[in-house]
C-alpha cells in the first residue's frame, strides 16, 4: 500500500527496496532473538547492516564481514544491504530523505535489539534508552517506544518518497514523524490483539509498562488524534491517512480487540478514526466473517466425502 504512493516509473525500484528491506528486518528479528553473552553488542552489530542499508550511495560500500564477530551466514544480510541500497540509489528523492532515512532506521534496529535483549539485560535499559530519545520529540517514553519498535512502517515511507523527485528534506522529517506516532498505532494494537494468548503462553507483552487500560487507551487516543492531524500536512496525506485506517481496522475487526483488556483501547481509537473507519471496518468485518463461513464449508464438505468413502 506504502508503495503505491511512488510514481508508476519508480514503482518498480520501491516495491523492491521495500520488499527487500523488509525480508531484511524479520531475518535480523530472527538472529536477534538468538542468545548471546552480550545481546545489545552483538545485536546492535548485526542490526548495523539495516542502517548500512538505507544509506547514500556516497557512503563506503557494504563491508560483508563487519556484521559477524564469527564465520557468519555466508554473507546473506551482507546481499540484502546491497541489494536495497541498489534499489533505493535509483529513485530520484534519495538526496532528500538520506539524513532521516538513516534516523528512522537506526532507531528502528536498535528497538529490536533491546526488545529482544530485555530477558536477558532487563527493561530498565529499554526505559533508560526511550526517555533518553523520546526527550526532543511529542511522544511520551512509552509511545516512542512502541513508535521505534514498529518504524520499519516509517522507512518504507521514506522509501516511497524518494520516489517523488519533487521531495524535500523537510517532507522527509515531517513524514518520519508522522509515521513514528503511526507506528505507535500499530504496535501496540499488535499487542493488544495477542495480549490473551501471550499471557498463556508466557510471551512477553510491554503493554504493561502502562499503569492501566485506561491510561493505555487515553495516550493512544492522543496519538491517534495527532496522527490524523498530520495527515492533512504532509505529501499525500489522504493516502496516509488511508493506510491507517486499513491498519485500525485490520487490528481491531479481529473477535479478541473487543475482549475485556482490549475493548477499551479499541473504542477509543475507534472513536478518532470515525467516520473514516467506518466502511474499511466493515469491509475487514465481512472479510473475516467470508473467511469463517468458507472454512466451515471446507469443514463440511471434507466431512461428507469422508462419510461418503467410508460408505462405499
Amino acid at each position: 500500500m506504502i508503495a503505491t504512493i511512488a510514481p508508476a516509473r519508480h514503482r518498480e525500484r520501491t516495491v523492491e527496496a521495500i520488499v527487500t528491506l523488509q525480508i531484511m528486518y524479520d531475518y535480523l528479528d530472527a538472529l536477534t532473538e538468538q542468545p548471546t553473552a552480550d545481546p545489545i553488542r552483538d545485536g546492535l552489530q548485526q542490526s548495523k547492516a539495516f542502517v548500512d542499508a538505507v544509506t547514500a550511495a556516497t557512503q563506503p560500500a557494504v563491508d560483508r564481514d563487519v556484521y559477524f564477530p564469527d564465520d557468519g551466514d555466508a554473507g546473506y544480510l551482507a546481499d540484502l544491504a546491497i541489494a536495497v541500497r541498489d534499489a533505493l540509489v535509483g529513485l530520484p528523492a534519495v538526496d532528500a530523505i538520506a539524513e532521516t532515512i538513516v534516523v528512522s532506521a537506526a532507531r528502528c534496529a536498535e528497538a529490536q535489539v533491546r526488545i529482544h535483549a530485555a530477558p536477558h539485560a532487563g527493561t530498565g535499559q529499554l526505559e533508560r534508552w526511550a526517555k533518553h530519545e523520546a526527550r526532543d520529540t511529542e511522544l511520551q517514553w512509552r509511545e516512542w517506544l512502541f513508535g521505534a519498535m514498529g518504524s520499519v512502517v516509517a522507512v518504507h515511507a521514506l522509501i516511497a518518497l524518494a520516489a517523488d523527485e519533487r521531495a524535500t528534506c523537510k517532507q522527509a522529517s515531517e513524514l518520519d514523524s508522522t509515521y513514528l506516532s503511526l507506528c505507535v498505532l500499530t504496535t501496540v494494537l499488535d499487542h493488544l490483539v495477542d495480549h490473551e494468548r501471550d499471557a498463556l503462553t508466557g510471551e512477553q507483552s510491554y503493554l504493561h509498562l502502562y499503569a492501566s487500560r485506561q491510561d493505555l487507551a487515553q495516550q493512544i487516543a492522543v496519538v491517534t488524534r495527532r496522527v490524523m492531524e498530520r495527515a492533512h500536512t504532509i505529501p499525500d496525506g489522504p493516502h496516509h491517512a488511508m493506510i491507517l485506517s486499513g491498519v485500525v481496522a485490520y487490528y481491531t475487526a479481529q473477535p479478541c480487540a473487543m475482549g475485556e483488556f482490549a475493548r477499551p483501547v479499541t473504542e477509543h481509537v475507534r472513536d478518532q478514526l470515525r467516520p473514516l473507519i467506518t466502511p474499511t471496518l466493515a469491509t475487514m468485518h465481512a472479510w473475516r466473517l467470508a473467511k469463517r463461513l468458507h472454512l466451515r464449508w471446507q469443514t463440511t464438505r471434507l466431512s461428507t466425502e469422508k462419510r461418503l468413502r467410508a460408505g462405499q
